[in-house]
C-alpha cells in the first residue's frame, strides 16, 4: 500500500501511522525526520535545507520533493510506504504525483483523519508536560493525581506555548488554508479515505482498516 496521511494537528496521526505501518509492513516516511537525518549526516540536500532553516525560512518545495524522491527510490519503499507530513499543499500533491509517475508507481489512498477544530483545541490546549522528566498529561483525559504535579517524579507540569488556545487556532487556520485544495484534489482523484477522528482511537483504527482493506482487495 502507498498511502499519504493527512489531518490537522492533534488528529492522532502519530498513533494511526504507527498502526498502519505495522499492519501493512511499510516504512513510515516523515519529511521532518528525513530533513533532520539529512542535516545530521551532512548530506548535500541536508546542507542545502539547513541554509533555509538557519535563516528561519521554509524549506522550498523543490528541495523537499527531491528529498522525498530520493527516499521513495530506496528498496524498502518499493512495495509501499506511508508518507507523513508531505504533501501539505496542492502544488506539493501534484509534484508528488509526478514523482511517483517517474518512479513507475502511484498512490493507493490518501487517509484524511478529520477532526473538528473545537476538538483539536480541547485536545492540544489540555496537554501538560513535566518540566523534570517530560511525562505527558491531559487536564481532562489523563490528569495527574495532584493538579500541576507529575505522578512519576513530583516535577512541575507546564503548558507549552504552542499548546495555548489562540496559538492552536492560528495553526489550524494555516492548516485549513494550505490543505483545503489538497483534500479536494485527492477526493476528485478518488483517492481520499476520510475518517472522523474525534472517535476513540480503536474505532478510528477499525474504520481506516476497513477502508484500506477494501481498497487492497479491489
Amino acid at each position: 500500500m502507498r498511502i499519504v496521511l493527512l489531518g490537522p494537528p492533534g488528529a492522532g496521526k502519530g498513533t494511526q501511522a504507527e498502526h498502519i505501518v505495522g499492519k501493512y509492513a511499510v516504512p513510515h516516511i516523515s519529511t521532518g525526520d528525513m530533513l533532520r537525518e539529512a542535516i545530521k549526516n551532512s548530506a548535500p540536500i541536508g546542507l542545502e535545507a539547513k541554509q533555509y532553516i538557519d535563516k528561519g525560512e521554509l524549506v522550498p518545495d523543490d528541495v523537499i520533493i527531491r528529498l522525498v524522491k530520493e527516499r521513495l527510490s530506496k528498496p524498502d519503499a518499493a512495495k509501499g510506504f506511508l508518507l507523513d507530513g508531505f504533501p501539505r499543499t496542492l502544488p506539493q500533491g501534484r509534484a508528488l504525483e509526478t514523482t511517483l509517475k517517474e518512479l513507475g508507481t502511484k498512490l493507493n489512498a490518501s487517509v484524511y483523519i478529520n477532526v473538528p477544530d473545537e476538538i483539536v483545541v480541547e485536545r492540544l490546549s489540555g496537554r501538560r508536560i513535566c518540566r523534570n522528566c517530560g511525562a505527558n498529561y491531559h487536564v481532562k483525559y489523563m490528569p495527574p493525581a495532584n493538579e500541576g504535579i507529575c505522578d512519576k517524579c513530583g516535577g512541575q507540569l507546564y503548558q507549552r506555548p504552542d499548546d495555548q488556545a489562540e496559538t492552536i487556532k492560528n495553526r489550524l487556520a494555516v492548516y485549513h488554508r494550505q490543505t483545503a485544495d489538497l483534500i479536494d484534489y485527492y477526493a476528485k482523484l478518488g483517492l481520499l479515505v476520510e475518517v472522523p477522528g474525534e472517535q476513540p482511537v480503536d474505532v478510528v483504527k477499525s474504520k481506516i482498516d476497513s477502508r484500506l482493506d477494501a481498497l487492497r482487495a479491489s
